[in-house]
């Protein structure tokens, strides 16, 4: 096949996780087409210098996590909106993709049906590439909608069925199907494929190299703490600290490193810093997490989609601790729990006797080999290319 014009669009409003499983699904396509990632939340440092991006002027969602406003304060969020649709229609008018890929909508992120829903009829009316197809990139569970569940599914089905080719769920169908959390699965008319779970390209054998680099031996544990981006997460990782000094020296020498992540307010990250305890280091990211998951004996951590796949693919022991403002995250974990050692703490679980006691006994247990599909981002490169040969435009 020749290479193709992909845009991949996301939007990410608090965490990171969208912007990850986003780059390794752009990077999975880039091996064989050009590929340009479309961002329009804050600004995000890890993006591979590899991938061509179009900065969007950023919205991100206000501290209750109910209206959206301009990442630059001196913007007013109308015009800002207006600044955003015109800057899409410019790229599609000079660059006219082939391909055009939507990060959750319309099964999420609403709030921004004032840019995409012109946009896609523009492209269903052939203003810029007549052969240009539209997917959907989905994760694995839609957030549950107990108030308006019904008005939710009839419009994201409508926008489904009359503005995209075909929906791509990133989940193994062995694990999760989409009709769990969205009841009208049946309803849907594009072409349906289930890619396996996205995770960032992995290579193993990296646990004796960076255990040797710490100069940890055969009676020391390491625990991994992350929260993510750090937006949420800052209690779990107060507690993990916590329960840390707590542990004592007595068959095993404990060694823990906790990774904050570049959206948690410095002075909370900086009081951490001044306390920590004797073998305990606090670092904002890394680009080698799946490394350090690799040489750990036990991680800590929320329960984000890309944090469970990448403990799911070491094979490390895990607590994790799911987003509390919906069951996303637990439906999650609760599933990939029955597949290995990962233990889902509930809210009035989070003392740190608690926990300490869970460190002790999950750094003793074993790693496990996963039988999970997780090569959803290579999969959803040969769909593509498939439903690009064979789809035509509904």
């Amino acid at each position: 096949m020749s290479s193709l014009r992909v845009a991949y669009y996301c939007q990410h409003v608090l965490g990171i996780g969208h912007v990850h499983r986003s780059i390794a699904i752009c990077q999975a396509l880039a091996l064989r087409h050009e590929v340009t990632l479309i961002l329009g939340g804050p600004a995000v440092s890890e993006i591979p210098d590899t991938l061509s991006v179009f900065q969007l002027p950023g919205l991100k969602m206000d501290a209750e996590f109910k209206n959206l406003q301009p990442v630059d304060n001196d913007l007013e969020l109308s015009d800002v909106k207006k600044l955003r649709l015109a800057n899409l229609r410019q790229f599609f008018t000079d660059w006219a993709p082939e391909i055009f890929i939507v990060e959750l909508y319309p099964f999420g992120r609403k709030a921004f049906r004032f840019e995409l829903d012109p946009l896609l009829r523009d492209i269903r009316n052939d203003l810029y590439n007549p052969d240009c197809k539209c997917y959907i990139s989905l994760r694995d569970i839609l957030v549950e909608r107990p108030d308006d569940k019904e008005k939710f599914e009839a419009r994201a089905l409508d926008a489904t069925n009359s503005l995209f080719d075909g929906l791509l769920i990133h989940s193994d169908p062995e694990v999760i199907t989409l009709d769990e959390t969205f009841s009208r699965y049946n309803d849907i008319t594009i072409p349906i494929a289930y890619t396996g779970f996205v995770t960032k390209s992995y290579q193993p054998g990296f646990r004796p190299k960076l255990r040797h680099e710490l100069g940890l031996g055969g009676r020391d544990k390491l625990i991994v703490v992350s929260i993510g981006g750090g937006n949420v997460g800052s209690q779990l990782l107060k507690l993990s600290l916590a329960a840390f000094k707590q542990l004592p020296d007595d068959e095993y020498f404990y060694h823990l490193v906790a990774f904050a992540g570049p959206y948690l307010d410095e002075h909370i990250f900086q009081t951490l810093s001044a306390e920590l305890p004797e073998r305990a280091t606090l670092l904002r990211f890394s680009n080698r997490f799946q490394d350090w998951l690799q040489a750990a004996d036990l991680s800590i951590s929320m329960a984000g989609y890309n944090t469970c796949m990448d403990i799911v693919q070491c094979g490390v022991p895990a607590i994790v601790l799911p987003f509390a403002q919906n069951q996303e995250q637990r439906f999650r974990a609760e599933r990939l729990s029955t597949k290995g050692a990962i233990k889902v703490l509930t809210n009035d679980e989070l003392v740190a006797e608690n926990l300490q006691d869970l460190m002790r006994l999950m750094t003793l247990l074993p790693r496990t080999r996963s039988t999970i599909d997780l090569d959803g981002a290579n999969n959803t490169l040969a769909i593509i290319e498939t439903f690009h040969q064979k789809v035509g435009r509904i």
